[in-house]
């Protein structure tokens, strides 16, 4: 499975943007997926996740409310919305891809990793 992100930019605090995941590779709405983020000096931390079908998602406390996954099986693309953006949300943001059943919130169940796309929001 290859993952091409897309969608990261400069933004001020209390923006919108819109992030986007195309996957190609593998059945996509066999595939779990989800949304990371890493900000310098610190851990890969989970953001969201969306089942195959797009049936169950799954969001850190941190985004709950802002941020919103979805995914078109048709387009093989996962989007994060990110709404009222913080300056502690800027971080370089990775779309993943798993193997199963469900919503993962652990980075070890996802097998397959994008390049990244950077986020930066503005105070």
């Amino acid at each position: 499975v290859q993952l091409q992100a897309s969608g990261g930019g400069l933004v001020q605090a209390g923006g919108s943007l819109r992030l986007s995941c195309t996957a190609s590779g593998r059945t996509f709405n066999s595939l779990p997926m989800g949304w990371f983020r890493q900000a310098p000096g610190k851990e890969r931390e989970f953001v969201s996740a969306i089942e195959g079908s797009g049936g169950s998602t799954s969001y850190a406390d941190s985004v709950k409310g802002r941020f919103t996954i979805s995914r078109d099986n048709a387009k093989n693309t996962v989007y994060l919305q990110m709404n009222s953006l913080k300056p502690e949300d800027t971080a370089v943001y990775y779309c993943a891809a798993g193997v199963g059943l469900g919503t993962f919130i652990k980075a070890s169940r996802y097998g397959y990793w994008g390049q990244g796309t950077q986020v930066t929001v503005s105070s």
